[in-house]
């Protein structure tokens, strides 16, 4: 293909034919980097769901998988006195004072499910172990497990779990992530209180249902 100009007498002819396999080039490398972040979109790892703020199906399948007895759910410790301004409730190493009352509040939702099927463990820092006493009423000794879990909490919790009765472990922010890991999903950031649901009907095929923030149960309750 060729051009042909005439301006005051002067004539000039251009071969269009290279700009024809460039723009066939621009084309082709246009194409690419629109396809590429949308292939990297559609194949990351889908969030970690929100059981809260109108999740209807969630929120019946969480109540469904607890009433058989097929649930794993990781608490985080609620408020932490060494990183706070607040006053202690006992010791540096516990929890704050005012915290207390969102351990209580968490633990009644929990109540309204139903504990009579449920095993409860703490890790053995102080303030899980307090935790889980405004929580659920009850304190173990402590499991090592559920702080030291690098790469081993989805093994451990599993192993820990007995069918037809709940799991629950009052732990740490990252054994809550390093779950998240195991399950090969994008780590969630999750507050003081926070509780992380999987289901475990059958044991080799857990699978992620999702988080309730501690002031979010009652948007949960409400569904």
């Amino acid at each position: 293909m060729e051009l042909r100009l005439s301006l005051f007498g002067v004539s000039r002819s251009i071969d269009l034919s290279g700009l024809a396999r460039y723009r066939n080039a621009a084309v082709v490398l246009a194409s690419a980097l629109l396809v590429l972040p949308l292939t990297v979109f559609l194949l990351r790892p889908a969030a970690v769901p929100d059981l809260a703020h109108g999740n209807v199906a969630g929120a019946r399948s969480l109540q469904q998988g607890w009433a058989k007895g097929d649930m794993i759910v990781l608490v985080r410790h609620v408020e932490r006195c060494d990183h706070s301004n607040a006053p202690c409730l006992s010791g540096n190493d516990g929890i704050t004072d005012r915290s207390r009352s969102v351990a209580v509040a968490v633990g009644a939702q929990f109540e309204q499910l139903g504990l009579d099927k449920a095993d409860v463990y703490n890790s053995p820092m102080m303030r899980t172990a307090q935790t889980a006493g405004y929580m659920f009423n009850k304190v173990d000794t402590g499991d090592e497990w559920l702080i030291n879990c690098k790469g081993t909490m989805l093994r451990d919790a599993l192993a820990h779990k007995v069918a037809g009765r709940n799991l629950i472990l009052v732990t740490h922010s990252e054994c809550m992530s390093q779950l998240e890991k195991d399950l090969k999903l994008p780590a969630s950031t999750l507050g003081y209180g926070a509780s992380l649901f999987i289901t475990a009907e059958t044991l080799k095929a857990p699978r992620m249902l999702g988080f309730i923030e501690a002031s979010d149960w009652r948007s949960v309750s409400a569904q």
